[in-house]
């Protein structure tokens, strides 16, 4: 092909790529002049050294004319120095086009045609690209591909429970772990996993009024998600659908409650993944459900997947247990008396599972008749080995056969594929707590008005006196005076101090501050979430930091202070779970020390009679009561009437007896009814530590930190190093694009350091699944960044001016991202370098020597060698994508191997289930064989295509 200027020819500049294809005008003396017509600009240039390069494409590509009539390349020729093209367009008519006609816009797919129009990158972007691609294939073959990324502790059974969960297509699961083992944060991992790997995109979040906010903060700041709050007022200004406008929604359930036209909205947008909080709330019985779970039934019946978080099932009752589980699996959980059935064979497992880890139990139960027959029953053939190790107490092989009886019962007959529940009994790391109370005289300011006040008023009496947050209530109540001089025995320690109002807040921590010198911060529901988050990091500053916390009540939702030691009650909720949310605060896994609650009331008041209820009736200051909300609506109106009748002693005391004994018989048949079965399945302690020590490894903070520091400098980011953890980002002046991804315009503070974001909520965690890190990295893979470049290179062994030619392919496959085909691939890239004689030197010339002896070439010279070489490269081209076409073939046929064996195991292991566990739902089974199918119809149109090409010129010198 000619690289004579001829009128009409196209070509393109490399130095001025933004004006697209030119095209050959005029041609004076040594001057060359070449009209751009996307832009209507024009350039001169003499012949001799102009930066352009010669537009001519490959058969097999698609072009398309300046009329918009696309082709495929199937052949072309050259008529008086132009190229005439000829293909078939998209219904298969032949056509022809003409160089001239072209469309101007111009896009290089492939690198080696980059190369050839001087697109010529720089060594270290080119680095950078194949970096890229390295971290990317690690990271999405780690076993804990989508669980880096949360800002949470290393805690095995949450971790557990969403690497259960989160793989699963469309779950349907109950989360009932007890108060204070996080179930929020096993649904935003749940979430956060579903969504990295592509198995849900839109994701309805469904949650009580008061916990809206609380929600929001925990998905934001731990999981990087932002959810979008749809209420009432945002519904009324939506002009559609409103729950079509977001993918991530979280909205109170009163909102579905109050107008039938939003729950038809949300059940018409269609949902991947749905979540209900407080599940337990929703009233179900045989005779009749509640408005709210006719509501949640409603969309539960169009949602594929479903997670309900709930309190300890047993708590309020099997009727209630049940009601949850018809939720999720209605054809499994029909009938009430059925499940109740069901239920009691469960009991038997436990059983046999308690005996079968007893040791002491063991040689005993042998004895017994009905217990052989309990085990034939359940372990069929496998009873033989197992009867044949039983004298032998140390042997190994013991330990192993028990070991695995119990794993197969809990896969065969557990409940743990839909509920999911573990209790503090079973995780370890929570504090001891103690009780503090100081009794104060009512001021004579209140006793003049709250005989004649409503109960609320009797335990927050600041309301009686003075208006809004105004203060006067400060000079009669003696609690603020108490305060003031309790903290002079408290000076080093952190203090976090909860008011049920926030009028109430403001004004204590303005006195404080104020008038008595204390370093306070205050939070509540009237701030921004900005504000909010200030004043938590000012709280967890250890140096400089406040040391009191000022909360309203739900301010101090969705904050954990496990660095403080110490809480004061200003006052107390008449809700237990309220108290438990409050302790809860400080009293979580991470706390190191002692909690200590302080609880100042007024003496012979409504106070004193909750203050006692709570302390001597439930115990539930000094640990938590599962019975409490049960045990609430029991007294409710025996409570009312004491605290109402302050001086009625005889009833108080009952009261306190009662209450005592009914929560002793409550924990007995908890106890009792402990589902062994159950609490087994919801955390495997060696798959639980296995899973964490993938997190911990692959996490690579250190890699990441300095793989980010290159990608920052490459686009343009600014960094500015805040010490050994934490660097500030900016945007910069010169930036490669107007927006880089995650980063604000007024930048922001970050961490590769899990601990320091645990203890800094004021830093973002940048982790491998951050959605700054996600984005850089597809910003480097799927534009044309570092993927064709070129140097020299000094190698004796090789002749002085030839090439060295190092081609990376990448696995290319259009499927759905759910799929997740990478994990069957051994090898999602391929990389080959070869000579100019066509020896495959991929073992002995390695990445490390082209990084190593490889130097960089200006511009100029560079497009000149690949000019002057064009034609050996395309040769080479040619070459490396007949050499990498076989491995592709064996790549895939690999792959292929694996994904239907694994498959195939996964399918017997179900069907094998199904036998003998119902929860195995047929749908199930059907969707495994569809998932396989799509599986092996997008593997089979996999293949390899190049990604990148850096090529070497030796030489001697």
């Amino acid at each position: 092909m000619t690289e004579d200027f001829q009128i009409g020819q196209r070509w393109y500049s490399y130095t001025e790529a933004e004006l697209g294809l030119g095209v050959v005008t005029e041609l004076v003396d040594r001057r060359v002049d070449i009209l751009f017509p996307a832009t209507g600009e024009a350039r001169t240039y003499a012949q001799n050294n102009a930066p352009l390069s010669r537009i001519v494409y490959p058969i097999g590509d698609q072009i398309t004319d300046d009329e918009g009539v696309s082709i495929t390349v199937t052949q072309y020729e050259e008529s008086k120095g132009c190229v005439i093209y000829f293909g078939d367009d998209e219904e298969g008519n032949e056509q022809v086009i003409h160089e001239a006609s072209l469309e101007s816009s111009v896009h290089f797919s492939k690198p080696y045609e980059r190369l050839f129009a001087g697109q010529i990158d720089k060594l270290r972007h080119y680095e950078l690209r194949l970096e890229t691609l390295k971290h990317q294939h690690n990271h999405q073959h780690s076993a804990a591909y989508g669980l880096l990324g949360p800002r949470v502790q290393y805690l095995p059974h949450q971790f557990y429970i969403a690497s259960e969960v989160g793989q699963r297509m469309a779950p349907r699961v109950l989360l009932a772990d007890e108060v204070g083992l996080g179930k929020t944060i096993e649904a935003g991992l749940i979430i956060h996993q579903q969504l990295v790997k592509g198995l849900a995109h839109r994701i309805l979040i469904i949650v009580p009024d008061s916990l809206i906010h609380q929600w929001l903060v925990e998905m934001l700041r731990r999981f990087n998600l932002h959810f979008s709050i749809l209420d009432e007022g945002r519904c009324l200004d939506s002009e559609g659908n409103p729950f079509e406008e977001a993918q991530l929604v979280l909205s109170p359930l009163s909102l579905f409650t109050r107008d039938e036209k939003y729950l038809e909205q949300a059940v018409d947008a269609g949902w991947d993944l749905m979540v209900v909080d407080e599940a337990h709330h929703l009233g179900w019985s045989e005779e009749g459900a509640s408005h709210a779970y006719r509501c949640v039934e409603a969309l539960a019946q169009k949602v594929k997947g479903l997670l309900l978080l709930t309190a300890t099932p047993e708590q309020l009752g099997i009727e209630s247990h049940f009601a949850r589980l018809r939720l999720l699996d209605p054809d499994r959980y029909y009938d009430l008396e059925k499940f109740i059935t069901d239920e009691q064979d469960f009991k038997c497992v436990n059983q046999l599972i308690e005996i079968l880890q007893a040791p002491d139990r063991w040689h005993e139960a042998l004895q017994d008749s009905a217990f052989i027959e309990l085990l034939h029953q359940y372990l069929g053939d496998d009873v033989a080995d197992l009867l044949a190790q039983h004298k032998d107490d140390e042997s190994e092989e013991r330990t192993r056969l028990i070991d695995k009886t119990v794993r197969a019962l809990l896969d065969q007959h557990g409940t743990g594929r839909v509920l999911f529940r573990n209790t503090r009994e079973s995780v370890q790391g929570f504090p001891q707590r103690k009780l503090h109370i100081y009794s104060l005289p009512l001021p004579q300011a209140y006793k003049d008005v709250i005989d004649t006040a409503p109960m609320e008023c009797r335990l927050h009496p600041e309301t009686l006196i003075g208006e809004g947050a105004g203060s006067a209530w400060l000079l009669e109540d003696n609690r603020a005076d108490w305060l003031i001089k309790w903290l002079d025995d408290y000076k080093g320690e952190k203090i976090l101090v909860i008011c049920a109002h926030a009028q109430t807040a403001i004004a204590l921590e303005k006195q404080l501050r104020l008038f008595e010198g204390r370093r306070t911060a205050l939070f509540h529901e009237g701030m921004s979430l900005v504000e909010r988050d200030r004043a938590a990091a000012y709280f967890a500053d250890s140096e400089q930091g406040a040391q009191l916390l000022i909360c309203s009540e739900i301010g101090s939702e969705g904050r954990n202070f496990q660095f403080a030691h110490h809480m004061v009650m200003f006052d107390l909720p008449m809700n237990p779970d309220l108290l438990e949310q409050r302790i809860g605060r400080l009293d979580r896994i991470g706390q190191l020390k002692e909690v200590n609650v302080h609880v100042p009331y007024f003496a012979d008041s409504a106070q004193e009679v909750l203050l006692r209820w709570y302390a001597e009736g439930l115990s539930a200051f000094e640990q938590v009561c599962p019975t409490g909300q049960s045990l609430m609506q029991q007294f409710a109106a025996d409570l009312h009437h004491c605290m109402e009748n302050i001086e009625d002693q005889a009833s108080i005391d009952r009261l306190i007896k009662e209450t005592a004994h009914s929560q002793q018989a409550l924990l007995e048949e908890l106890q009792q009814g402990r589902d062994r079965l159950l609490e087994l399945n919801s955390c495997n302690t060696s798959v639980a530590e296995a899973l964490l020590d993938a997190v911990e490894e692959d996490s690579q903070p250190g890699t990441l930190s300095s793989y980010m520091g290159r990608v920052f400098d490459h686009f343009g980011v600014e960094q500015e190093s805040t010490g050994i953890n934490g660097v500030i980002l900016h945007p910069g002046d010169h930036m490669l694009s107007s927006h880089f991804p995650g980063l604000p315009s007024d930048g922001m503070t970050a961490t590769f350091q899990r601990n320091e974001a645990l203890s800094r909520e004021d830093m973002h965690f940048l982790s491998w699944e951050h959605p700054m890190v996600a984005g850089a990295m597809e910003m480097m893979l799927e534009g044309s960044y570092g993927s064709s470049t070129l140097c020299t290179m000094k190698l004796l062994p090789l002749k002085a001016g030839s090439l060295l030619v190092e081609a990376v392919f990448r696995v290319h496959c259009i499927s759905d991202k759910a799929l997740q085909l990478q994990r069957y691939l051994s090898d999602a890239c391929v990389r080959r370098v070869i000579d100019s004689t066509g020896n495959d030197l991929t073992d002995v010339i390695t990445e490390q020597h082209f990084s190593s002896l490889g130097k960089r070439v200006g511009k100029n010279v560079a497009y000149n060698l690949v000019k002057h070489t064009r034609e050996d490269i395309g040769t080479l081209v040619a070459q490396l994508e007949q050499q990498v076409e076989e491995k592709g073939e064996q790549l895939i046929a690999d792959a292929l191997a694996t994904l239907k064996q694994q498959q195939a195991d996964e399918k017997d292991r179900l069907v094998a289930l199904a036998k003998v566990n119902p929860n195995i739902r047929q749908e199930e089974l059907e969707a495994h064989d569809q998932l396989t199918a799509h599986l092996v119809e997008a593997l089979q149109e996999a293949s390899l295509k190049m990604d990148a090409i850096r090529v070497a010129v030796i030489t001697h010198e």
